[in-house]
């Protein structure tokens, strides 16, 4: 017998655009069930459990994740940096074939991306990225399950609502910026790049090799000029807090606002990938006006990532 490869999810390329189309479909279908408050445990026979690392906190990752695989009917293993301790304590490696023994799939969320590919690269289970410096592969899978659910194909087809459309990203060239690129070459949209200078996005890390994919903006207003969906994150990632004044100087007029959203299509939405700032990266108008969708944003990343867990462990379902 062959065993099946384990498959990761590290980067947002990493998925094929059929595997995206399933995952968005699965996501709804999910979505549809807890609505309904229908049980959905595919995790409970056998118990499948999921190992979170965390060495950057976070409020939404974590309780997305948790939350989630407990409806999904499995259990949850939490540790933080002074339980983990990934290449400190012990090689990554050493860590990664102990933990991979005892769990079904584990969630990392850390800084370099190198340390979860090291992970990755000696784990006996499924790993996933709950970010990196580098890349946020989840943020964006339910950024994007949420402009289909907002926007839908008539087709049938999710990833009809995302072919030719255009994103406006508006502020630091980050890891969300990074995977939003890898989103659009792989899907079939443009995105328009609009970074105070010295903070631009790194193509090449982001491994594009189709440059028609994005756009750059020296104005960001004129990012967002037809943009069907105009997003943001905070001016200061975790873990360059020294940097904040600097930042703050120097992303003054990236704040998204009512002008911005004005020259984007009339029906174009707003999302934030969260904690924001009010006032800082996105004017409080936009982020609590009527084109915000990004509550519904943020519980997506738990049906998305349901989606996720489910297919990681037992592939297609339907």
């Amino acid at each position: 017998m062959i065993a099946t490869p384990i498959k990761h999810y590290l980067q947002f390329k990493d998925f094929t655009a059929d595997e995206y189309a399933y995952l968005l479909q699965r996501a709804a279908f999910i979505k549809a069930k807890f609505k309904a408050f229908e049980k959905h445990h595919p995790f409970a026979d056998p118990d499948r459990t999921l190992a979170m690392i965390f060495e950057k906190a976070s409020t939404r990752t974590r309780v997305s994740f948790e939350a989630g695989m407990y409806q999904l009917g499995g259990s949850v293993v939490h540790l933080t940096t002074g339980d983990s301790q990934l290449g400190r304590a012990e090689p990554i490696e050493d860590s990664a074939k102990v933990i991979s023994r005892m769990v079904d799939i584990v969630m990392i969320r850390t800084f370099e991306q190198t340390k979860i590919e090291r992970f990755a690269a000696h784990s006996r289970v499924p790993v996933i990225n709950g970010l990196t410096n580098e890349f946020h592969p989840c943020q964006i899978l339910a950024d994007l399950f949420t402009l289909v659910e907002h926007r839908p194909a008539t087709s049938g087809n999710p990833l009809d609502a995302i072919k030719g459309k255009v994103v406006a990203w508006v502020g630091d060239g980050n890891n969300m910026a990074n995977t939003w690129l890898q989103a659009a070459e792989l899907l079939g949209f443009t995105v328009h790049v609009s970074t105070p200078s010295g903070y631009e996005v790194n193509a090449e890390l982001a491994g594009i090799s189709n440059p028609a994919c994005y756009k750059v903006f020296a104005d960001p207003r004129e990012a967002c000029r037809g943009a069907d969906l105009v997003t943001t994150d905070v001016w200061t990632s975790m873990g360059f807090e020294a940097e904040n004044e600097v930042r703050r100087q120097a992303f003054a007029q990236w704040c998204v606002d009512e002008a911005m959203m004005a020259v984007a299509q009339p029906d174009a939405i707003f999302m934030h990938c969260l904690p924001a700032h009010r006032g800082e990266e996105v004017a409080a108008e936009v982020i609590d006006g009527p084109q915000s969708v990004v509550w519904d944003e943020a519980e997506n990343r738990m049906h998305a990532q349901k989606a996720l867990m489910e297919y990681l462990l037992l592939g297609r379902l339907a």
